[in-house]
């Protein structure tokens, strides 16, 4: 999949594409659906198949100084639309100069000008320009007046029930119910970062652990999770572990901000500076405090007990 970061500079071999337009935070259920959608109109046109969705995500652009809301950051949103089919990734700036765009700015600079699209598929709720004045009966009209098709995709639900959004995962995920969240999103949410130097304490212990920032994240609910991680390698998958993992503040040795500690079973290495990406399966327990090491050490090996069981059963 290719990335494109300015609609000014998208050549021609990836005009004329179907584009699914949208934020796509978590990539969830919903968003694998529009965009099959896309893709199938994409096949039926012999077009490139296009996702187009802003970075940094506008909310951060209006709100940048609220903790981070973000299921998926630049990295693991590309990794995932490639996963679903995408040919190009359209991931351009949202900045002053895109926020003023007017609903007919937009499609004209960026949708017609810019990629020349042949179709965009979007949800029934979308909203466009400047004071969000743009929707999806605007952009149809102005699809028709400009030459390109617009699909609008019903969204999918839950269980039948409420469309699926994004919202819905945050608020799993913050309640300690990460595989609520995953079958909303069709696969369990991951963090992916680079593995930084900590105070090594866990490996004093018998348990050393890979030391995460979540900067870009959404915070999950505090506490210990069964999970799966991925090893990453130049970018490649370089092996595959279960574990358990911390997140929070560390109640016995507390930190100034909050960290993702995994300890990965079986795994014998040195994992600093490499990137990690980590699954949250299941949510243990809370945060609590211990009255010495020796406490803390046993129930350590009973979470190591926990996860394992609650791995196996997934």
């Amino acid at each position: 999949m290719k990335i494109f970061r300015h609609y000014n500079d998208v050549p021609d071999a990836f005009k004329g594409a179907v584009v699914a337009l949208g934020n796509f935070d978590g990539v969830h259920l919903g968003h694998q659906a529009l965009i099959a959608e896309a893709r199938r109109l994409a096949d039926e046109r012999s077009a490139p198949l296009g996702v187009l969705a802003f970075e940094p995500h506008p909310q951060e652009f209006f709100r940048p100084s609220t903790e981070s809301f973000r299921l998926t950051p630049f990295r693991t949103k590309a990794r995932l639309i490639a996963e679903a089919g995408a040919d190009a990734m359209f991931a351009f700036t949202f900045d002053a100069e895109m926020a003023k765009k007017t609903a007919q700015e937009f499609v004209l600079d960026v949708l017609v000008e810019g990629l020349a699209v042949g179709c965009v598929v979007v949800g029934a709720d979308f909203q466009f320009g400047k004071g969000r004045t743009g929707n999806t009966a605007v952009l149809a009209y102005m699809g028709e007046m400009e030459g390109f098709g617009v699909d609008v995709f019903e969204p999918v639900a839950a269980g039948g029930r409420e469309k699926i959004s994004s919202t819905q995962i945050r608020e799993a995920l913050k309640a300690g119910k990460p595989d609520v969240a995953a079958k909303l999103l069709g696969h369990w949410w991951t963090v992916e970062a680079r593995v930084e130097h900590g105070d090594k304490r866990g490996r004093t212990i018998g348990f050393p652990t890979a030391n995460m920032k979540l900067d870009d994240y959404l915070k999950p609910a505090y506490g210990i999770y069964a999970v799966r991680a991925t090893v990453f390698e130049n970018d490649e998958p370089a092996g595959r572990y279960d574990g358990v993992a911390s997140f929070g503040t560390r109640p016995m040795f507390e930190t100034d901000v909050p960290l993702l500690e995994t300890y990965l079973f079986d795994f014998e290495g040195d994992l600093y500076g490499k990137h990690l990406g980590v699954e949250l399966v299941s949510y243990l327990r809370p945060e609590a405090k211990f009255g010495g090491v020796d406490d803390l050490v046993a129930q350590m090996n009973k979470d190591c007990d926990a996860a394992r069981n609650a791995l196996r059963q997934i």
